[in-house]
């Protein structure tokens, strides 16, 4: 499955988002900008894409509630450490109250992979962030055995993106 992401202006974005509202889209937004993201089989319909490869996912897609992004730089060298730790995780978020979707994202063209989370609302992705789930899919982290600890892996820091994903069923 191939998903991709563009950055726009909200109104550009939604005309896009109007005209190909068949299609399994995500108009979100943040004090920052825009992203629209785009689950397909097939190509974007964005002209300027940053394009990735879904690799692991649960859930469907759907114009609402939370996305939170996690974008991590990964080393050539370390994809197969970083992609083998992903598919092989603990799936606990899959049970948490207010978890909507999961996708783990493959670069196409840059370095960085997006672990992108949909939830409910805020408070259900805090309340995961609390949870003893979180800390048992997070228990590694900070020791030897983390991939935090693994250097050559990470060619620079990670950081995080949150969005509003609004209700659009009315422009349906």
């Amino acid at each position: 499955m191939n998903f991709y992401m563009t950055s726009g202006t909200y109104d550009y974005l939604l005309k896009i988002y109007e005209k190909h509202n068949s299609d399994k889209l995500i108009l979100a937004q943040n004090a920052e900008g825009t992203i629209l993201m785009h689950e397909t089989a097939g190509e974007s319909i964005f002209e300027e894409p940053r394009k990735y490869e879904v690799i692991d996912s649960h859930g469907e897609l759907s114009q609402q509630g939370f996305v939170v992004c996690n974008n991590i730089p990964v080393t050539d060298e370390g994809r197969p450490v970083f992609e083998y730790r992903f598919k092989n995780r603990a799936r606990q978020i899959e049970s948490e109250p207010g978890f909507i979707s999961i996708r783990v994202l493959r670069p196409m063209n840059s370095d960085t992979y997006v672990i992108m989370t949909q939830w409910a609302d805020a408070d259900a992705f805090h309340a995961w962030q609390d949870s003893k789930a979180y800390a048992k899919a997070h228990e590694k982290r900070g020791t030897s055995e983390g991939m935090d600890a693994q250097k050559d892996l990470f060619p620079r820091a990670s950081y995080v993106t949150k969005y509003s994903a609004p209700d659009l069923s009315e422009i349906h």
